[in-house]
């Protein structure tokens, strides 16, 4: 499913975590490694290179054995920009490459350690059209280490569903997923006009789970299912904790989506906010970037 995947490195920690993780994702055969580079003086206009893309290239050859260590196909590409967004330079070079899924830290230099998200991971959450998976790490006593759920990072998935065709199509892309061990199918019931009207939606959704539920399970996975009710993204993002999952996998967009946002407010507040990796798949009926 995700042969050809990118991962962006500005070799901090949080991106070195991250190749610890891409060998065990199910499928994946060829990687890109990208470091974006730019000028130490942000309103420099002009800006030789040769010095850093050199350094650059030393790092990614050091980050490539890593991978090819684990028995991948590594490709290796330092770009300078002198100015503009990386996150338009990740996309380019997505496009480019013909990758499936973009894998990056939700940090990289100098974070800050009560921010939930970098603004690069942002900003390709936010506008990229490319399947991304959002890498998370505990931080550890201390601040200096990081624990990784890479390793398990298919062993219990939380599945959130609104039941819409976007949301669909994310469950069964999960379903045909290979290495999954156990999924957790949730659904929020977000609205309701009395405890009565709560009552007979979540009837409704408890029907439509045992029918999903079913399905997976004929698929050889270990299925249960739970039903929230409140904000959809808060209670995601408890779901998430509750369950201790190892990753949150949905859909980009769910019902009612804008065809011009590239990311629904539910997807991007989880994504955001939570503390487990997030898998946001792309509807293909959703947007792209210009």
């Amino acid at each position: 499913m995700f042969e050809t995947v990118l991962v962006p490195t500005d070799f901090s920690k949080y991106s070195q975590k991250v190749l610890e993780c891409v060998g065990g994702l199910p499928g994946v055969k060829k990687v890109v490694l990208l470091n974006v580079i730019g000028p130490a003086d942000p309103l420099a206009r002009v800006w030789d290179p040769g010095a850093r893309l050199k350094e650059a290239k030393k790092k990614l050859a050091g980050q490539a054995k890593l991978l090819e260590a684990q028995g991948l196909q590594v490709s290796q590409r330092a770009e300078p920009m002198l100015e503009g967004d990386i996150f338009r330079k990740i996309q380019s070079v997505s496009d480019e490459e013909g990758v499936n899924l973009v894998v990056m830290g939700a940090r990289g230099k100098g974070f800050v350690q009560n921010l939930f998200l970098g603004n690069v991971a942002k900003n390709v959450l936010r506008y990229g059209d490319k399947h991304l998976l959002l890498m998370r790490y505990k931080i550890l006593e201390g601040g200096d280490n990081l624990e990784e759920y890479c390793s398990l990072i298919t062993t219990k998935v939380l599945c959130p569903t609104d039941f819409s065709e976007p949301s669909d199509e994310a469950i069964n892309l999960i379903k045909g997923m290979k290495g999954i061990h156990e999924v957790v199918l949730f659904h929020v019931v977000s609205s309701g006009e009395s405890q009565d009207h709560i009552d007979a939606k979540t009837k409704e959704a408890t029907e439509k789970l045992n029918a999903m539920k079913a399905d997976f399970e004929k698929a050889g996975i270990k299925t249960a299912f739970r039903i929230g009710v409140g904000s959809p993204a808060d209670e995601t993002i408890a779901a998430a904790e509750d369950e201790d999952v190892s990753l949150v996998a949905m859909s980009s967009h769910g019902k009612g989506f804008v065809k011009h946002l590239l990311i629904g407010s539910v997807a991007y507040e989880v994504a955001k906010n939570g503390t487990r990796p997030v898998l946001v798949l792309r509807s293909s009926k959703a947007g792209k970037a210009s």
